[in-house]
């Protein structure tokens, strides 16, 4: 009777424990790097979408897109190793057992408790959906599509109560397409199936398609940070030393001034005289001629540059000459291999940590051009973004920058106009 009465009260705990509790957690190995990847098929972009994590297709390519916030990964190693994993990943998903069933249309202001969700056909989601993690930080949604899945324009997942976008996962079996202007959250697995993401969509997670093409038209794709990850930082900060005072310098060459321009920091050269700069609009010292301060600057600017020329870049920005363009960077070690074009916005997203590093390295000339901007966004510092340019340096009117420069070339121009932000030390 004891007995009896044990498994009756245990089988009703169980029953009103939310499903969360056995939801597992999916292992996406080396996929997790991908926002958007395909073990088959072309992956497409149409105008200047944002992308943050690595692109990708294993047997096939990926086209049209600029500058994105990751690598590409077409028919290499790293896509070989990712469509492996990806297989594993869509195993646990198509195994997971469901404890919770649905039918079609879905969202309409639902709220999704975690746990294994099933649809048992092609599916339509609409308006908004409420993933509602009810305070476990841990809480795992899949959402089990046995058919496709078509999202409607302008809708929404919403996520509340401690639930997190890397916790999130859909299994499709078919076609996922993402209606214009909406915001989905969480890792999608199509299988046979393309994925396409049109106009304005944006998406917190990854499209990952096995035997499917991916396009995306004007989105913002990027991975989500946290279960687990990291805190992204970037590299260690470099050690300016005695340029720390110094706003305009340069190791070799001289540094000249024309019209009315307001520095903040010292100014000088440790070759020959500085000139045309009104110490009423310095705030700091101008340093006429070499002396003690800027033959260590020159040191330590030298120590600086070896320093940054010396660290491997975490991420290849491959357009060059379409930098900038509204581009979402996070803290890393980037380089560009030729001449650079800044064109429009950069944004520096240090997703919160203000001590987060940002180096940018150019081998080639490097032009800002009139109306450009740096953004600094979610707590990044100017005083933690370095640029280095081995090349021709120069800032057109009207841009605004807030960052370091170590430029190594003996003959650069270096052009300061007015209403620049722009710091620059040059060796």
């Amino acid at each position: 009777m004891k007995n009896i009465l044990l498994i009756s009260i245990t089988s009703f705990i169980l029953w009103f424990i939310p499903a969360c509790s056995f939801a597992q957690v999916i292992t996406l190995g080396s996929s997790n790097n991908f926002a958007l990847f395909t073990t088959v098929g072309a992956i497409t972009n149409v105008g200047l979408s944002q992308v943050t994590g690595d692109v990708g297709s294993n047997v096939g390519g990926s086209t049209t897109f600029g500058n994105v916030n990751g690598n590409m990964h077409d028919q290499d190693t790293s896509s070989a190793s990712s469509a492996s994993a990806l297989l594993i990943a869509y195993g646990q998903l198509n195994t997971a057992i469901p404890t919770l069933f649905h039918a079609s249309p879905f969202g309409n202001g639902d709220t999704f408790v975690s746990g294994v969700h099933r649809l048992a056909s092609a599916s339509t989601l609409t308006q908004t959906l409420y993933l509602n993690a009810q305070g476990n930080a841990s809480a795992v949604f899949i959402i089990q599509v046995q058919g496709a899945l078509s999202v409607t324009t302008n809708t929404k997942v919403k996520l509340i109560n401690g639930a997190k976008a890397c916790n999130v996962y859909w299994k499709v079996e078919g076609a996922v397409t993402i209606n214009t202007g909406s915001s989905i959250k969480g890792t999608i697995v199509a299988n046979g199936g393309a994925i396409h993401i049109l106009v304005n969509d944006t998406l917190e997670g990854r499209a990952l398609a096995i035997n499917g093409a991916i396009d995306i038209n004007t989105a913002m794709i990027y991975t989500p940070v946290g279960c687990g990850v990291p805190a992204l930082i970037g590299p260690a900060l470099p050690n300016i030393g005695g340029l720390m005072c110094y706003t305009l310098f340069s190791s070799i060459g001289p540094v000249s001034n024309t019209g009315v321009t307001h520095v903040v920091g010292d100014v000088g050269s440790n070759s020959t005289t500085t000139t045309g700069f009104d110490t009423l609009q310095v705030t700091g010292k101008v340093h006429l001629i070499p002396d003690g301060s800027t033959t260590q600057a020159a040191t330590d600017l030298l120590a600086a540059y070896n320093q940054v020329n010396a660290m491997v870049a975490d991420i290849l920005l491959v357009y060059p000459a379409q930098f900038g363009r509204n581009l979402v960077l996070t803290p890393h070690t980037y380089l560009m291999n030729g001449a650079t074009t800044f064109t429009d916005t950069l944004f520096l997203n240090a997703m919160g940590n203000p001590d987060a590093t940002f180096i940018i390295k150019c081998y080639g000339a490097f032009s800002a051009l009139a109306n450009s901007r740096v953004i600094l966004i979610n707590g990044t510092q100017a005083k933690n973004v370095y640029w280095m340019v081995n090349g021709e340096t120069k800032v057109s009117s009207t841009c605004a920058c807030e960052n370091n420069a170590l430029t190594n070339c003996t003959e650069t121009e270096y052009q300061l106009q007015r209403n620049t932000e722009f710091v620059i030390i040059k060796y």
